[in-house]
């Protein structure tokens, strides 16, 4: 597919892996739509084209979000394609992990991503075109000590992407999902070397990933027509 002058909203796109996907899909010739909780930066902004639009929402909240879009609207005709990113991390201990801390994770992750979806879904549905590609977790798959909250809510987008998937095909729509492993960011960087050392002893290739392998995972998933319903790990081998 080429995605010159498609336009391809991406949610948590100020920082990390959100960001790296939207530089990709810039590259690519898209029309970029970028997404912060709070307003994205200028300096934020600027590294992109003069085409590229930006919505602030928070997406654990339905109003929030519904008011974003419509706004949005107003500027673009819909969305071709639509990159769930955000997402939130509290870990602890079930044990330890109050109901609040359960659900905030799980309300931002996936009912958040359901926030986000349904309107843009419809709209793909009328217009039997679109793309919807969301971010997962191996933590989703194999769950984590301490991630209950966060393994919940990245199991549940697993589900959640295999129904849209079905439902969408019959009007031409693709839903996959992508499953990162241990990807170099601040949470990483802030891991002690001993617990560095224990992760990478469990990661095959012997290395963490980066954030440009999951953005060039994202573009292959936009531009290849003939998959739908699928969950792709970029992990190193962790989840063999």
């Amino acid at each position: 597919m080429d995605l010159t002058d498609k336009n391809v909203l991406i949610t948590g796109s100020t920082r990390g892996i959100g960001l790296a996907v939207a530089k990709a899909f810039d590259a690519a010739g898209a029309r970029v739509i970028l997404h912060g909780r709070s307003a994205v930066r200028p300096d934020v902004m600027a590294e992109f084209g003069e085409n590229t639009l930006a919505i602030t929402a928070d997406i654990a909240d339905e109003e929030s979000v519904n008011n974003a879009l419509t706004g949005l609207f107003e500027e673009i005709d819909g969305i071709d394609i639509l990159i769930n990113n955000a997402g939130i991390v509290d870990d602890k201990l079930t044990m330890g992990m109050k109901p609040s801390e359960f659900a905030n994770v799980v309300n931002t992750n996936l009912n958040g991503t359901f926030n986000v979806t349904q309107p843009i879904f419809k709209k793909m549905l009328r217009a039997r075109s679109g793309n919807i590609i969301n971010m997962a977790s191996v933590v989703g798959l194999m769950g984590n000590v301490g991630q209950a909250n966060y393994a919940a809510s990245k199991a549940g987008i697993v589900g959640l992407t295999k129904s849209l998937a079905k439902e969408g095909a019959m009007r031409g729509i693709r839903v996959n999902a992508i499953a990162p492993g241990m990807i170099v960011s601040d949470m990483t960087d802030a891991l002690s070397d001993k617990v560095k050392e224990q992760v990478l002893e469990a990661v095959p290739l012997k290395r963490f990933g980066n954030a440009t392998e999951i953005a060039q995972t994202a573009l292959f998933l936009a531009q290849n027509d003939y998959i739908t319903g699928q969950t792709i790990t970029v992990d190193g081998g962790l989840y063999i």
